[in-house]
């Protein structure tokens, strides 16, 4: 919900509470009820305006708790593709307590500033299973930087998918056939088969797949986090991911 809308809801909600008995419906009041009520409330809040502030941010709360609840019903739903769809790479321990699926965007600022993060995270805990889900959303070079890593991960395997998508978080320069063909080649890898992968069917339907998925579970940007019991929308640092792990083992 909006600033204005919270402010309006709680507005409401404050004027509800402070109407005079018998007369909560302002539409039945006469003109004078109406403007001493008006004038009252206007003068009380004059008077005590962090009662707005208070009213957002129970309002607030309550949202995101709401948010929270659908976010693991759909969670919940949606499983099976979510953490074990049968075609996104899966690192870190594959046998590990914890699944945490990361949607990505290569482009995208905030998946950059995670994704030490999220190494040191999987490196240190130990008992992590990392699926990552290729979600390009911003525009041409993010979309054929996803092109080349699932083509990588299609032609060389998940190895090599791995050393790509370290690759392609880091790169600044255009994604383009020149650039991608001499990164495949950096990496030992014959770059005619990936640029053709890329243009294949294959390609196309995994990134169809999980744009579905996204769709599905409301996510509308990168990077976005899921857990079994949770969704985290957006960059969480390295200290909050811990906590985060460490309440969905104890939730287990």
């Amino acid at each position: 919900m909006t600033a204005p809308r919270l402010v309006s809801a709680a507005l409401a909600a404050t004027l509800a509470f402070a109407a005079p008995a018998g007369a909560l419906d302002v539409t039945q009041m006469t003109d004078a009820e109406r403007e001493a009520f008006r004038a009252e409330v206007r003068a009380y809040l004059l008077e005590n305006p962090e009662v707005i502030m208070e009213a957002v941010a129970v309002l607030e709360e309550r949202d995101a708790a709401a948010q929270a609840a659908a976010d693991t019903e759909l969670v919940q739903t949606y499983a099976e593709e979510i953490f074990d769809d049968g075609y996104s790479w899966v690192g870190g321990n594959p046998d590990g307590d914890v699944t945490l699926v990361e949607f990505i965007d290569y482009r995208c600022s905030y998946c950059r500033r995670a994704h030490e993060d999220v190494n040191e995270l999987v490196e240190t805990d130990g008992n992590i299973r990392l699926v990552i889900k290729e979600f390009p959303i911003l525009g041409p070079d993010s979309l054929a930087s996803s092109r080349f890593a699932v083509a990588v991960k299609q032609v060389a395997g998940d190895d090599a998918y791995h050393l790509a998508k370290e690759a392609l978080i880091e790169m600044t320069g255009e994604a383009n056939e020149t650039t991608l063909a001499r990164l495949a080649e950096t990496l030992g890898l014959d770059a005619d088969a990936i640029l053709v992968q890329m243009e294949s069917d294959e390609v196309t339907a995994v990134l169809a797949e999980t744009r579905a998925l996204a769709q599905r579970l409301g996510i509308n940007g990168t990077p976005t986090f899921v857990l079994p019991d949770r969704m985290l929308r957006g960059y969480v640092p390295l200290e909050g991911m811990r906590e985060i792990v460490a309440d969905v083992r104890d939730a287990g």
